[in-house]
Parts: structure tokens; C-alpha cells; sequence
């Protein structure tokens, strides 16, 4: 599998958190007004006794829990046979297509965008939030940023993820926390890499996850660093999986928390299992320019959450009130030209939209 070294100005992590205002639906919800800045320092909200915010670990040789980040990291992934199916859309800028590739060795669906003009043109997989697998269809999730996204001109890969459409079934993936997501994104990424198709930048390739495609961003940076060029999570869920059960399951009565606890344990029987399926716990390996975009007002996934993962980081965050935050990586590229050139991700269709709530209960 080819990886790139980071060939950041600044090594390590680049992480800006930026305010804005959460709310709406997922389809037509109003445009933001600016909220006031908060400080990036604020403290976290309260920890599992016994945790660390500042903890970071690299994992040390040996086997690891085959339901970890660890263990994710030590395998080596696969993504290949991107195959574009149907058209399901054509305007004057882009081509929407639905879409498979194979992941790990299972089969993916998803939608890709392929935008109209002389490529190739820079990549980014899109990793939607949580939509009820029953009634998901492909391509839900992210329709506006799908569309802005190819008309800056980027292809736009959208991940339906396993167990999702016309995905391949892993019916152990939510009682292991859906890490198999993880491994969905990194062999979207690395489907386009090995594509061999002409109208795709295989050396400029980003992720952009939301809500609870926040949460696999994370993951996917600590466990392959240096895959993409840069990452942006629109208000994430928390780095902490023990955090998302509290919040989002436990409340309903989910009766999946109760399958969780009986096959790994609770974070206060096995402390060592939890600290493993958390990203806060591997941050340092983290190389990629990564831009978190948080509403003050969220009261679906808390802003504390996002502050935690900044303060984790070591490194200073900047906070800023305004939609029109710059996404633009600073490493350069092969003979020093920027990895993401003219079209470049597009601040506004990243940023300037309100957080929007998934369809269904988001974890």
C-alpha cells in the first residue's frame, strides 16, 4: 500500500476550530449567522476517572484487540476496482454516477461526482453522519456539499459505508463500535488512488466527515496518517466512543449498549479496551492539516467535544467566527507545487452552511 509523508511546512497537527451556529434539517436548512468566538482553551467536559485528555500513545509491537485503532493500524489495507455504474444525474458541471469499489474485501457502494472539463481533478471521500441503515438510501446524507464540492471541481466519492445500500453485510459491525467504517474511507481513498482513471488527481486526495463521520475521520487519521492531504469534520461526534453511547444510545434505550458492555466490558471494567477505540489516544500520529468546523449553539454533538480533541493535540487552535475559514493545505507537492491547487476546496461549501441534522438519531 502507498502512503505519503506528510511534507508539512509545519510537521504534526494543523487544527483550527471554527464557531459558526448548528441546527435545521439535513435538506434546505437556512444559512448561518456568525456566533460569537469562544475561547479554544475551554475545558473539556468531565472525563472516565482515571483518563488522561492529554494522553497520547503510539501502539507498541505485538497483537493487539482484534476490536481496536491498534489493530486497524497493524493491518494492511486494501481498496481497488472503483467501477462506475448508472448515471443518476447530469448538469452542466458535474456527472453523478452510483458507484462500488471493494474495501478489505468487502463490496462498497456509494455515489461519485465526476465534474465536466479536462481533469484530472482533486479527490475528496465524503463520510456522511449516522442515518438508520433500514432506511438509508445511497448518497444520503451530505447532498449539498456532494453538489458544491463538484461544482468548485472535485471529484466527490460519498461513501454509503458496510451494511448501508448496496454495501456488503458485516453483522458484527455495530456491537464493535463500527470501526469497519473506518477501513470503508481508507479503501475509498486508496479505490481512487489505484482507479487508474484519468479524470482523478490520485496524488490530491482530502476527507470530509460530519457528525458521526467526524468520528471516522478521526479514526482514519490515526490509523493510516499521511493517506490523505488534509481533513475537515463539520460537528463531530466525540473522540471518545464511550461519550457517543452516554449521549446518543443509552438515553433511547438502545438495546446494541447492552450487546457492547457484554462483549467488551464497561470503560471502568476494561479501561484498556476503551482507551484503544478512541483516536485521543493516538493523536500524536496524526501529520494531516485537519479543520474543525463546531457550532457554539450545537446541542445535538457538544463544541466540548471539539475543544477536547484540540487541547489533545498539543497545538495551538484557532478559533474564528467567520464561515469563510480557509480549508486550503500549506504541504507542497511534487516539484513544490501545492497539493491543492486551483480548483481548491471550497471554504464556502465547507463552511458557510449551518450544521445540519442527519435523518434519524445521530451517534
Amino acid at each position: 500500500m502507498r502512503l505519503r509523508g506528510t511534507a508539512c511546512a509545519a510537521a504534526g497537527l494543523l487544527l483550527a476550530v471554527a464557531t459558526g451556529c448548528t441546527g435545521g434539517t439535513e435538506d434546505g436548512a437556512p444559512a448561518a449567522s456568525p456566533a460569537p468566538s469562544v475561547p479554544a482553551t475551554s475545558p473539556a467536559s468531565a472525563r472516565t476517572a482515571g483518563e488522561s485528555p492529554r494522553a497520547t500513545a503510539t501502539p507498541t509491537p505485538g497483537p493487539a484487540d482484534p476490536v481496536s485503532l491498534p489493530a486497524l493500524m497493524q493491518r494492511d489495507h486494501t481498496g481497488s476496482e472503483l467501477r462506475l455504474g448508472d448515471v443518476l444525474d447530469r448538469n452542466s458541471a458535474y456527472t453523478r454516477y452510483a458507484v462500488t469499489y471493494e474495501a478489505n474485501g468487502l463490496t462498497i457502494s456509494g455515489i461519485m461526482n465526476i465534474p465536466e472539463g479536462k481533469g484530472p481533478f482533486p479527490a475528496l471521500v465524503l463520510a456522511h453522519g449516522y442515518i438508520d441503515p433500514d432506511v438509508y438510501f445511497s448518497g444520503q446524507g451530505m447532498p449539498r456539499e456532494q453538489d458544491r464540492l463538484a461544482r468548485a471541481g472535485h471529484v466527490v466519492l460519498h461513501t454509503d459505508y458496510r451494511n448501508h445500500a448496496r454495501s456488503d453485510e458485516d453483522p458484527d459491525n455495530d456491537v464493535n463500535l463500527r470501526l469497519g467504517y473506518t477501513e470503508d474511507v481508507i479503501g475509498a481513498a486508496l479505490a481512487l488512488r489505484n482507479s487508474g482513471r484519468p479524470e482523478i488527481d490520485g496524488d490530491r486526495i482530502g476527507l470530509f466527515g460530519r457528525s458521526m463521520g467526524g468520528g471516522v475521520v478521526y479514526n482514519t487519521l490515526v490509523v493510516e496518517p499521511g493517506l490523505f492531504d488534509a481533513a475537515v469534520v463539520h460537528a463531530p461526534v466525540s473522540a471518545r466512543p464511550q461519550e457517543n453511547i452516554d449521549h446518543f444510545q443509552r438515553p433511547d434505550g438502545d438495546p446494541l449498549v447492552a450487546e457492547i458492555e457484554e462483549k467488551h466490558g464497561t470503560p471502568e471494567e476494561d479501561p484498556a479496551f476503551w482507551r484503544g477505540v478512541s483516536p485521543l489516544t493516538y493523536a500524536d500520529r496524526v501529520g494531516e492539516p485537519l479543520l474543525i468546523q463546531h457550532g457554539t449553539a450545537d446541542d445535538t454533538c457538544p463544541i466540548a467535544w471539539s475543544r477536547e480533541v484540540a487541547a489533545v493535540s498539543g497545538r495551538p487552535a484557532r478559533t474564528s467566527n467567520s464561515a469563510r475559514c480557509p480549508v486550503r493545505a500549506t504541504r507542497s507537492g511534487r516539484g513544490g507545487r501545492p497539493r491543492w491547487t486551483s480548483p481548491r476546496p471550497s471554504s464556502r461549501a465547507i463552511c458557510a452552511e449551518r450544521p445540519h441534522q442527519d435523518q434519524g438519531p445521530r451517534r
